[in-house]
């Protein structure tokens, strides 16, 4: 979305800030409210290799386990992902990563009360996602990667979450540079039939960042309201934390949610994380301050 000239930019922009025109997020013929509450994206790692939580949910009967145990603890989508993208990960075929895919999603779609979202970078694998009535697809290279992706969504009536990523650390300009990357995935979705209120933006935490433009992008999150998008924010369990608190993969709970309260207060909509239950009790806190309204009760659903 190209950002409109007016005589005063700068009132534009608090404008913007102040009132995102987003309201929904649509979804394969439904709707998703958004900016009452913070939504909770439960990740559910199908993979031997995850940096988190590798081999646990692998074999699709503990898969359809945890989905369940995410969707009872208060997961508002399900995110589902069959190949690593951690640092140093090894790329699989599309076929490798469909065969993991496929037993799942046709044991959760039918019956899952949340939207479902698979995590892909592969237009192809994308495709037969969205042909078992998949509703939302997470491309960790914003539509930019694979040529035919955001003409796969566009020919669905799917939402897509953009996130910004980059092969190399080096910017002019980082968060100038981050918008710019996000608002060329925008308009490629807008010209691949994918409308506004079907995208959601994603800085993208420790993909092509280094340590410290990783914080000064958390620092800077309430910059990425200008484009008017949702915005998700994924930072559960990442180095991020392990590398500037040096603590394992077990010991990084409380500073995701630290994180994520800090994003809530920025204006981020979604929060993308592995323990759904404890997020979703320091959301539900966080938003009672955030996003109260004067004069009215908020509702704590």
């Amino acid at each position: 979305m190209t950002l409109l000239k007016v005589d005063n930019p700068q009132e534009q922009k608090i404008n913007i800030l102040e009132k995102s025109p987003i309201k929904t997020l649509s979804y394969q013929g439904n709707k998703l409210e958004l900016g009452r509450k913070t939504l909770l994206m439960g990740i559910l790692n199908i993979t031997p290799d995850s940096f988190s939580d590798g081999g646990r949910f692998f074999s699709p009967e503990t898969a359809l386990q945890h989905a369940e145990q995410l969707i009872q603890e208060g997961a508002d989508i399900l995110d589902i992902g069959a190949e690593s993208t951690r640092p140093g990960h090894a790329e699989i075929s599309a076929e490798e990563e469909w065969m993991r895919l496929e037993p799942v999603l046709r044991e959760i779609i039918p019956g899952c009360p949340v939207p479902v979202s698979v995590d892909t970078q592969k237009a192809v694998v994308a495709e037969k996602a969205l042909s078992l009535g998949v509703h939302i697809i997470n491309d960790i290279w914003g539509l930019q990667k694979d040529p035919e992706m955001a003409k796969v969504i566009g020919e669905s009536q799917a939402a897509v979450v953009i996130m910004h990523n980059k092969e190399n650390t080096e910017y002019k300009n980082l968060l100038a540079d981050l918008l710019a990357f996000l608002e060329q995935s925008i308009e490629l979705a807008l010209k691949n039939g994918i409308p506004e209120d079907r995208i959601i933006v994603d800085p993208g935490i420790g993909f092509g960042k280094t340590l410290e433009q990783n914080l000064e992008v958390l620092n800077r999150l309430n910059e990425l309201k200008i484009l008017g998008y949702p915005i998700l924010l994924g930072v559960s369990r990442k180095s991020v934390i392990g590398r500037t608190l040096n603590l394992p993969v077990e010991e990084r709970l409380a500073p995701t949610i630290a994180l994520g309260t800090l994003g809530i207060a920025a204006g981020v909509d979604i929060l993308r994380v592995h323990d759904v239950l404890e997020n979703k009790k320091a959301a539900l806190m966080t938003d009672q301050i955030i996003r109260r309204k004067r004069g009215e009760d908020y509702d704590r659903k």
